[in-house]
C-alpha cells in the first residue's frame, strides 16, 4: 500500500502505484529466482524483505515531510486523506470502520496487487512486495502511530482489516 514518492513519475504523467507495483514485481521475481539457488528460500524472502520494509520507511518519511509541508500535519486524519493513492483505478477497495484523530480502520475487500502477483506467478513473494510494506510505511509517516492487521487477501483470508491508532494520551502533531 505504500507511496514511493522519491520513485514517482513526472507530475504531468503519474504513474499509479499498482503499475509501480507490477514493474517492480517483475524486478524482485527476477532478482528472488537468483537469490533461491545460492542463499535458499528463507534467507532470499528476508533479504527480499529487508530491502523493501528499508524503502517503505523511508517513502513514509518523505510523505510525512510533503504532508507537513503542504498541509501543516502528517497525522491520520492526512493519512487517510492518502488512501486514494492506494486505492486509484480500482486497485483497492476500502470499507472504512472507523475514522478518528486518534484512530483510523479499515478492511480492504479487494486487492488488484494481490490479484497482479497470483497473475505474474509472483504470489510466493506477493505478502514481502506489498504487504510487508504497510506497517514500514507507518514507521516511516508517524512512527507513535500503532499499526495491527491480523489477516490479509494475499495469505487467503476474506479481507485485510488495518488498524491504526495513536497511544492514549499520546503525543498528538498540531498543525506548524
Amino acid at each position: 500500500m505504500t507511496n514511493d514518492t522519491e520513485n514517482a513519475a513526472p507530475a504531468s504523467a503519474p504513474l499509479p502505484i499498482l503499475e509501480r507495483r507490477r514493474i517492480e514485481a517483475a524486478f524482485a521475481k527476477a532478482l528472488y529466482d537468483q537469490l533461491l539457488p545460492e542463499i535458499g528460500r528463507e534467507r532470499a524472502r528476508a533479504v527480499l524483505a529487508r530491502a523493501i520494509e528499508v524503502m517503505a520507511r523511508e517513502a513514509g518519511a518523505a510523505m510525512a515531510a510533503e504532508d507537513r509541508a503542504t498541509r501543516g500535519t502528517a497525522d491520520l486524519a492526512t493519512f487517510h486523506e492518502r488512501l486514494a493513492l492506494w486505492t486509484a483505478g480500482d486497485a483497492l477497495r476500502l470499507e472504512v470502520i472507523e475514522s478518528a484523530p486518534d484512530r483510523l480502520g479499515f478492511n480492504v475487500t479487494r486487492c488488484r496487487y494481490a490479484e497482479s502477483y497470483r497473475a505474474m506467478g509472483v504470489e510466493e513473494i506477493g505478502d514481502i512486495l506489498s504487504c510487508n510494506r504497510d506497517g514500514e510505511f507507518m514507521c516511516g509517516y508517524r512512527p507513535d502511530v500503532r499499526f495491527t492487521r491480523t489477516q490479509t487477501i494475499m495469505q487467503g483470508a476474506s479481507h485485510c482489516d488495518f488498524r491504526y491508532s495513536l497511544p492514549a494520551g499520546g503525543p498528538q502533531e498540531s498543525p506548524e
